[in-house]
């Protein structure tokens, strides 16, 4: 048994959690089941807790460097856990994963270039590609009975187009749950390579993975990979800190390195937060049990669903191999976009995030974050199932 308690019932409106909040949840949400943000209800290892508790008992809060100790917990813990030996040169401090693609987006591309991305996919991807004066060039994931694959014909089709600069890779996969293994990978990182297109890519998912699907940075394929590419990393997911966390970015390439620097000099990206330092260093050196004890918990929830959805057909798991956000087939449904959000939401009492948001590739679909106690997601499945019983002799009459 673990030793952490995921079952905990924590009120997160006590605070202004996004998840649970009305720019979220609207005025009249506050009865939702509130599962579309990606966060966890999930109290944070008391190694964190504890490590910030500490710094806030010194009192004092004024400008602070980088502490001595923090990129080495980093290095230790990609190593360690991921088998990835970097060198501590190639981080840079960011304040987010999404400053990171951004910034990269304007130093290696310029305005009216393409980036590839390939929906269904994070939906922040296409507004850093539109806001910054980019053209957004799509190659759709593939879904085969059940199961997503990358389009590599596309891919190296859009990588042949003289204006394409950037990929914007998610690896893990945010929504759909892929975790690419070696080989997808370096068959991507081959068709970059050979037109000259950089891979920046958001791995801020990679410590939650499932048993038999093993994360690969990215940069860690081969040399020549590493020096084509700009990873963007951050505990925030993993050890659910998100409003009190920075980010890293990994750009083993010189002079990538040195303009990204220079950038994040320019635009004054290069303050400390004494609380984030302080709970990234301590999740890294203390926080492993935790992880794993969360990690098996969600895996617990994953298997919760699947049972509970085998007995509803007009519901498909899309199998996840990673992450704690699963992505839902409801086009059996027969509902239209805006008719299925309502009647998840109105009738299910479910408040997950549209599929439509992720593309117009996720129609139908929908993201469900299981990151909180199991008692509340059998309350929601049970609901769901319920109505959907009822749609089901509506349908019939």
């Amino acid at each position: 048994m673990s030793d952490f308690n995921f079952d905990e019932e924590i009120d997160r409106r006590a605070v202004p959690a996004l998840k649970m909040h009305p720019t979220v949840l609207g005025g009249d949400g506050k009865d939702l089941f509130p599962a579309g943000v990606a966060d966890m209800d999930f109290r944070v290892a008391p190694a964190i807790s504890d490590a910030m508790a500490q710094r806030c008992a010194h009192g004092v809060f004024g400008y602070e460097a980088v502490p001595e100790g923090l990129l080495p917990a980093l290095v230790a813990w990609l190593e360690i856990r991921h088998g990835w030996k970097i060198n501590r040169t190639f981080i840079l401090r960011a304040p987010n994963v999404l400053n990171s693609l951004a910034i990269a987006a304007n130093l290696f591309s310029d305005p009216g270039d393409g980036i590839i991305v390939q929906p269904p996919v994070f939906f922040d991807f296409a507004d850093i590609i539109t806001e910054n004066g980019r053209n957004m060039f799509e190659s759709p994931l593939l879904l085969h009975a059940g199961h997503y694959e990358m389009d590599f014909d596309g891919l190296a089709t859009l990588a042949a187009d003289p204006r394409t600069r950037i990929l914007f890779l998610c690896n893990p996969h945010n929504p759909v749950g892929r975790v690419w293994t070696r080989i997808e990978l370096e068959r991507l990182a081959m068709i970059c390579r050979v037109h000259g297109v950089l891979v920046v890519s958001d791995e801020i998912h990679a410590d939650i993975t499932f048993p038999g699907h093993p994360y690969t940075p990215f940069a860690s394929l081969s040399d020549a990979d590493a020096a084509n590419s700009v990873t963007c990393l951050s505990p925030a997911k993993s050890f659910n800190i998100a409003s009190c966390c920075a980010a890293f970015t990994v750009i083993p390439d010189d002079a990538m390195r040195a303009r990204f620097q220079a950038e994040n000099s320019r635009l004054t990206v290069n303050k400390n937060n004494a609380y984030a330092s302080v709970a990234m260093e301590a999740a890294w050196r203390a926080g492993g049990p935790w992880l794993d004890a969360a990690v098996d918990y969600i895996f617990a929830n994953l298997a919760l669903v699947r049972e509970r959805l085998a007995a509803i057909p007009e519901v498909d798991l899309i199998e996840p191999e990673g992450t704690f956000l699963l992505w839902l087939d409801f086009r059996k449904l027969g509902l239209a976009t805006d008719d299925l959000t309502a009647f998840l939401r109105e009738r299910a009492g479910w408040a997950i995030t549209r599929g439509i948001a992720f593309g117009p590739q996720g129609a139908g679909f929908g993201r469900l974050n299981i990151a909180c106690p199991r008692h509340r997601l059998v309350a929601a499945l049970d609901r769901l199932a319920d109505t959907i019983v009822i749609h089901r002799m509506e349908r019939a009459t």
